[in-house]
């Protein structure tokens, strides 16, 4: 049986030609709730997950996402393959709301990293993340995006921050500075926790402003930013479509074996109830 896709973004992300709905789930996680009800069902004959981050009717903010949950969840589902789809702002003048950017790199601006790991209680985990973004999802998302269309800025740096306030303009000129490319509040956390649960994860980045940096723009509100998302919604489901017919059936990446060498703690020394709340993430070490 193929692994499962998982799908985080918006609420209306599932409403896909061709995704033949099956059920909604709602999952109890040793870490919480996740954002929302887990939608389930088949698109180009493979089993999807769509989840949506911050709720249906986007009632949850940034910070306050369980993202630990959200990614429990996916994997109880043998989900093994992850495509993010995310709103972005702008910190590079070429790269104009509305254009796709496919990052293959973060920088942590987050001050609540030790709710994106899975590890602690007496299990210490270290993944490698030098290269944080699954080669292979990405060049699919890559070909899908161009396939459909779209202006693709194929790599570049995601700085997340906290949020839920957007920047000042200083923030966004030091970020412009240090070379990053676009700036958002949710994805590094994914990303970091995909790869503890073996998960092979990529990112289609949807700009829909420019922050706060070009003067001679409005700066960023909430409703530039909704006004440009609504016009990518239906690009970003013709791209998923046509992602999914291109992931492998098999997990048989480097991504799938992350905890290869990563897990310090003997064994015979990892405390049962950690165990018990890591097995879908740990199953192939029981």
């Amino acid at each position: 049986m193929s692994a499962a896709i998982g799908i985080i973004g918006g609420s209306g992300l599932y409403e896909i030609e061709g995704f033949e709905k099956a059920e909604e789930r709602r999952i109890e996680t040793p870490f919480g709730d996740p954002s929302d009800a887990l939608v389930g069902g088949t698109l180009e004959g493979r089993q999807v997950w769509f989840l949506p981050r911050h709720g249906r009717g986007h009632r949850i903010l940034p910070h306050e996402i369980n993202h630990r949950a959200n990614l429990w969840a996916l994997r109880s589902l043998d989900v093994r393959f992850l495509i993010c789809v995310t709103a972005v702002g702008s910190l590079r003048e070429a790269y104009a709301p509305r254009d796709v950017l496919l990052p293959d790199q973060y920088f942590d601006r987050t001050s609540r990293r030790e709710h994106h790991t899975f590890f602690g209680k007496g299990i210490a985990g270290h993944v490698s993340f030098g290269d944080p973004v699954s080669e292979g999802m990405r060049e699919i998302l890559r070909d899908a995006a161009i396939g459909e269309g779209a202006k693709v800025h194929d790599r570049g740096t995601y700085v997340n921050m906290d949020g839920p306030a957007f920047s000042t303009r200083a923030e966004s000129e030091a970020n412009r500075q240090l070379g990053f490319d676009v700036i958002g509040m949710t994805n590094l956390p994914e990303a970091k926790l995909a790869r503890e649960a073996e998960i092979a994860s990529a990112t289609l980045a949807m700009i829909t402003d420019y922050d706060c940096w070009k003067i001679e723009e409005e700066a960023v509100s909430a409703g530039a930013v909704m006004g440009h998302l609504k016009a990518n919604v239906s690009l970003a489901k013709k791209v998923l479509a046509r992602a999914v017919a291109a992931v492998p059936a098999e997990p048989e990446w480097p991504e799938h074996r992350s905890l290869d060498g990563a897990i310090m703690t003997p064994q015979e020394g990892w405390p049962r109830e950690t165990v018990e709340a890591l097995k879908p993430i740990i199953s192939r070490f029981l």
